[in-house]
């Protein structure tokens, strides 16, 4: 799956001589976080409903509130925006934009397409990538068991389920926090069929599962 199947493909932008009270009525109106800056069809900067609540309180340490006011209605946006924007493009996978969000602690990425604005994916469109992909929604087993990391070996578990009656909705693994020589697959089936017989099964032949039925 890539960014162009989770992005937001209608975005609001602002333009940089725009005035900083601009940016703040359009992310309370449209319920937003972050804003691209567009300046002639070309991406210039981004500003965030955090860097306004940073920028706010220090303000406000020593201006009264009418003050404060004046002060985001006279600051333009191209003196507060921030100018290093890390992007992504519709074909990148969106667990690599998920990666980048994490390793950079920011809240999206404006997606551009030979340099054009055409999207900007963000950590609610990342949780929703992750609860279409796991199936959580949908109800179901979840199987969790840790496995040799051998051709195959999702194969034993997933045969398993089959035998009694069980499809597979989503099958995900990790290497995280297990030993060299195995990984942890994470299995969520649909249908009915012999949960504790399954489960039975599953339990008598790997030694470390977790598994809730839905």
């Amino acid at each position: 799956m890539f960014v162009s199947d989770w992005m937001t493909k209608k975005v609001f932008t602002v333009g940089p001589d725009e005035y900083l009270s601009d940016a703040l009525a359009l992310i309370r109106e449209k319920r937003i976080k972050h804003i691209p800056v567009l300046k002639n069809g070309r991406l210039k900067g981004i500003v965030s409903d955090r860097d306004i609540r940073d920028y706010s309180p220090s303000k406000a340490t020593s201006l009264d509130i009418y003050e404060l006011h004046y002060l985001l209605a006279n600051t333009k946006i191209k003196d507060f925006m921030r100018t290093e924007i890390e992007t992504t493009t519709p074909d990148t996978p969106v667990e690599e934009a998920a990666m980048i969000m994490m390793d950079r602690n920011i809240g999206c990425l404006p997606v551009l397409a030979d340099g054009e604005l055409v999207g900007i994916i963000s950590d609610k469109d990342i949780f929703h990538a992750l609860v279409d992909i796991t199936g959580v929604r949908h109800g179901g087993t979840r199987i969790c068991v840790t496995i040799e990391d051998r051709p195959g070996s999702i194969k034993e578990v997933a045969d398993i389920i089959r035998k009694y009656g069980f499809g597979l909705r989503g099958v995900l693994s990790s290497y995280e926090g297990v030993k060299e020589g195995y990984r942890k697959a994470v299995i969520r089936t649909h249908g009915k069929g012999d949960f504790n017989r399954m489960k039975a099964e599953i339990e008598g032949a790997f030694r470390v599962c977790r598994i809730k039925k839905g």
